[in-house]
């Protein structure tokens, strides 16, 4: 409100002085109001500062204000109000922002849960589901709480949650969790847990405590300013002291106004932010971009940040007496039927393999028991292990030894054909961007945490440089670990699901990759609009180039004003002078903070 007054008193002094009734010694009028009704606010917050011994570039901005007014220099007194007021205005949203992560997580949780009472379904208030209850869970619902399924057979989405890259097969006997999404299937589930006690409602506490502890961090303006200050003041007192003249204390503070810190800085974030907005980042927290340059510990998620986050057929294990292409080309044709989430995965290989699909009949896929189908005249059946084992195949004795990730068996005219096994794939510059971390960003210590299995992070780590894991990590032990990380050091959490967002809000800097959840960008301080490292990479280069333009800005506008403020306190320079020659010093100051809206020549290095 502070910032509205401002604006649209000094937008009505400048018609009231300059417009078509110039001249009627009535344009002060509204600059007075907004120094009254706006700047004895600020003075106020400023006062407290300042009693709690905390000297940052708004203080000395205060005490310009004070100084503005009593020089008659009200129109510098109400800019000086603007760059104040509209500086917290900026920080007020952002902590809005970050509140809004909650109501994000809350808007998920559906309100209502279908209760299953005899043939009868009632919808009841989620509060009113007890353990014990059967509820129906219709296709495409977000699952209200944790459960058993009773009867059906589909498949879940639970990556934001747990860490798995895959969709979940479901059938009678799975466990079902809270927030996960419900494939195609309506599933009919008996509850295990109160919605009060399930695994979304701890995540949700998890972020409540996560965001009441978020890390307080320093602004660039404020540090510097902690050093300005103070300098400022005792030239100004000084120059009074030793000349018994008030005047060169107010033509030192005139000169001494921090607009360099209060535009400059600025100035150069807002660039930055506009330039990441055209490389697809946006920026949702603007301390971000200071803040990443210092950060020397990267904590990585694994699944749909290190990896595409979808099964990929990686090994071909084909038995004695049949052909890998012979073998790819039927299971390929008969899963084109299928709606299993490995059957994607198996076509996406038999597309890049160039192989056309041949027709298949007589298709079935029963609950539990595997796909089935004549391919080219060839019985051809894909099954898991046990059931391919209990059927007592031909050559089933040949079946490798179980290794990690997903697998399926295949058999062809009642013999044992092949073990094909899939893993979440490695992004293709996961490595590259991986190992230049160190050398091009002088972090110290790189690390992946991830919900994942064990054997399943260690099988990345290896494919893209990474020694230091974390596995089957839940959102708590994510937060504890980052807490402590951020702790010796500042850190960067880069993820991309529902389990990342408390981690996320506790490190230096958190990141998400893609739009997979509002609730992950919502606690991101930056969004990587497309799934890719590189786009990670163009926002370190632009942050360490916004960070040198405003140190540029800031600090030779500073030193400029230093001298003015020893010109001013020989007596050499007037309060008038001195405030001609800070205007000058700003414009410098900005003009050189605008080019950080420039695109650099290089913008990444992977």
């Amino acid at each position: 409100m502070i910032a509205v007054l401002a604006s649209a008193a000094i937008f009505v002094h400048l018609v009231l002085r300059f417009g078509v009734r110039a001249g009627t010694g009535m344009s002060h009028l509204p600059l007075l109001a907004a120094l009254v009704l706006g700047g004895l606010p600020l003075l106020y917050d400023l006062l407290r500062k300042l009693l709690k011994r905390e000297f940052g570039s708004d203080l000395l901005g205060g005490i310009s204000i004070i100084t503005s007014v009593l020089l008659g220099e009200y129109l510098a007194g109400s800019i000086i109000v603007l760059m104040l007021s509209g500086g917290e205005a900026l920080e007020g949203y952002a902590l809005r922002n970050a509140s809004s992560v909650l109501a994000a997580l809350a808007k998920r949780v559906p309100s209502i849960a279908h209760r299953k009472l005899d043939s009868r379904i009632v919808d009841v208030a989620l509060s009113e589901v007890a353990v014990g209850d059967t509820l129906e869970i219709y296709p495409h619902d977000i699952c209200p709480v944790d459960g058993v399924v009773l009867e059906g057979h589909g498949v879940m989405d639970e990556s934001y949650l747990t860490g798995e890259p895959f969709q979940i097969p479901k059938t009678s006997g799975s466990t079902v969790i809270s927030g996960a999404i419900n494939g195609e299937s309506a599933l009919t589930i008996r509850t295990t847990k109160r919605a009060a006690d399930s695994r979304y409602a701890k995540i949700m506490e998890v972020m409540r405590e996560s965001e009441a502890k978020r890390p307080q961090l320093r602004r660039l303006g404020d540090r510097l300013g902690a050093i300005y200050t103070p300098v400022a003041l005792v030239v100004a007192l000084l120059a009074w002291v030793i000349s018994g003249e008030s005047v060169r204390f107010l033509a030192v503070l005139v000169i001494a106004t921090p607009c360099p810190l209060l535009i400059g800085i600025p100035v150069a974030i807002i660039g930055s932010i506009s330039l990441c907005a055209r490389r697809a980042i946006i920026v949702k927290s603007p301390v971000v971009l200071e803040q990443i340059a210092e950060c020397r510990t990267a904590i990585f998620d694994k699944t749909g940040t290190l990896t595409y986050g979808a099964p990929k057929l990686t090994e071909q294990l084909i038995a004695p007496r049949f052909a890998q292409k012979d073998v790819l080309t039927l299971v390929a044709g008969l899963e084109r039927y299928s709606k299993h989430p490995l059957a994607g995965a198996i076509l996406a290989a038999a597309k890049e393999a160039g192989i056309l699909l041949p027709e298949a009949t007589e298709v079935s896929e029963a609950s539990g028991q595997g796909l089935r189908g004549i391919v080219s005249g060839r019985q051809v059946q894909v099954t898991s292990r046990g059931k391919l084992a209990a059927q007592n195949l031909a050559a089933a004795d040949q079946m490798p030894p179980v290794a990690g990730g997903l697998e399926c068996m295949v058999g062809i005219d009642g013999r044992y054909a092949a073990a094909l096994r899939f893993r979440d794939a490695p992004r293709a510059e996961s490595r590259s961007f991986v190992n230049h971390l160190g050398p091009k960003h002088q972090f110290a210590r790189v690390m992946i945490v991830s919900g994942d299995r064990e054997s399943e992070v260690h099988y990345l780590a290896e494919q893209v440089g990474i020694t230091e894991i974390h596995a089957q990590q839940s959102p708590e032990k994510k937060l504890a670990l980052v807490r402590q990380e951020t702790g010796k050091s500042k850190t960067l959490y880069v993820g991309d699901g529902i389990n990342d967002a408390p981690a996320m809000m506790a490190a230096t800097v958190g990141m998400a990759i893609g739009q997979n959840s509002d609730v992950t960008t919502e606690a991101a301080g930056v969004v990587i609009m497309d799934n890719s490292l590189e786009k990670v990479d163009e926002f370190m280069h632009i942050s360490r180039r916004m960070r040198i333009i405003a140190l540029q800005s800031a600090v030779g506008g500073m030193v400029l004003s230093v001298i003015g403020m020893i010109i001013a306190a020989t007596g050499n320079l007037t309060p008038i002078a001195g405030a001609i020659s800070q205007e000058v010093i700003d414009v410098l100051a900005v003009a050189n903070a605008l080019r950080a809206a420039l695109p650099p020549k290089v913008i990444h290095d992977l």
